[in-house]
């Protein structure tokens, strides 16, 4: 005997039961589709351009190595393109508006200029395709995720550790690297917080545009144009080591003290001998590992920071040979 309504119950059992078996063969043909695209596109792309592939300095090859390392981690495409020099803003624009065309998942790059690249920058951003800054930052680049060392703090750290071989007769000079480039404008800013009071002392700023010979010549000018000088400070490798060398010839190594940034072998040579009394060290494989990471994390649709620090040290002549700082620096500057 069947009770009222029990007809109609059957029904819609049978009503839900069909639409549930069509979700799932729907979603089944989704996945599929899917699937199969994905595999037909292969690996995500990720195009980087770079500031400049230098093979002679190891900040740019520390970072080429720890980003070419994420990449094959995570199953990433890397394709990597450089201007000719750095101070070649427009070289690397039109690189980053060949990007643009290219239509890659992902862009990583490092700006050459706080100012010049905004507008190209600009342009990725309307094109829709994801950008991670890598070192260094431009204008209008608010929202957007970069992986670089803290400059300031790495400048105000070099700054601070001047102060100990400073007197109020003391004359500084800095030898920077690219006018414009924010990285070099903040490690300024940041060593002058450093100096306090003695940021008075400062005689002049030169700008080597990242040359070996440039920095060496500029600060064979500074010694000669200043023969008080008891302080140089290089913001970068080539800066530094340019600086150093010059000094070295001058035969001032015992009268002038140096401070230097970055790790190659030739500056851990130069700290051990005594010509820099102090280096700041940056984290470049770290820097370049995570760019690529967060590039990854915004394609998955994860949460990602505005900023994310990949370090920076000082390492002083009586601190280098500890088991800890050997490993960092040897880190990276193996072969």
């Amino acid at each position: 005997m069947k009770l009222p309504g029990q007809n109609e119950s059957v029904r819609r059992l049978f009503q839900i039961t069909v639409l549930l078996l069509a979700a799932f063969f729907l979603a089944f043909l989704f996945y599929a589709r899917y699937a199969r695209e994905k595999e037909e596109r292969g690996p995500k792309r990720i195009i980087c351009v770079l500031k400049v592939l230098d093979e002679t300095n190891d900040f740019w090859e520390q970072l080429l190595e720890g980003a070419q390392m994420a990449a094959l981690e995570y199953g990433i495409e890397l394709e990597v393109v450089a201007a000719s020099q750095e101070t070649a803003i427009e070289e690397q624009n039109q690189l980053i508006y060949w990007a643009i065309e290219e239509r890659p998942d992902a862009i990583l790059l490092m700006p050459s200029s706080q100012e010049d690249t905004a507008p190209a920058v600009e342009k990725v951003r309307e094109s829709g395709i994801p950008i991670v800054l890598v070192d260094s930052s431009v204008n209008g680049s608010e929202g957007l995720t970069r992986v670089a060392t803290d400059n300031v703090e790495a400048g105000k750290i070099q700054g601070e550790f001047m102060k100990k071989f400073l007197t109020q007769e003391s004359q500084i000079a800095i030898v920077s690297y690219v006018k414009g480039a924010s990285t070099a404008a903040d490690r300024e800013k940041g060593l002058r917080e450093g100096l306090g009071e003695f940021e008075e002392n400062i005689v002049e700023v030169v700008f080597c545009d990242s040359d070996y010979d440039k920095a060496y010549q500029l600060a064979q000018e500074l010694l000669e144009k200043y023969p008080q000088i008891d302080m140089i400070a290089g913001l970068n490798e080539y800066a530094a080591v340019g600086a150093a060398r010059a000094v070295v010839d001058k035969g001032y190594e015992d009268r002038v003290n140096m401070v230097g940034f970055d790790s190659s072998m030739e500056e851990i040579r130069l700290l051990e001998r005594g010509v820099f009394e102090g280096i700041v060290i940056q984290n470049p494989y770290t820097m370049g590992y995570m760019a690529v990471e967060q590039a990854d994390r915004i394609l998955k649709g994860a949460e990602t920071e505005e900023f994310v620090n990949s370090g920076s040290k000082l390492i002083t002549k009586e601190e280098m040979y500890s088991e800890e700082n050997q490993k960092i620096l040897f880190m990276f500057t193996e072969d």
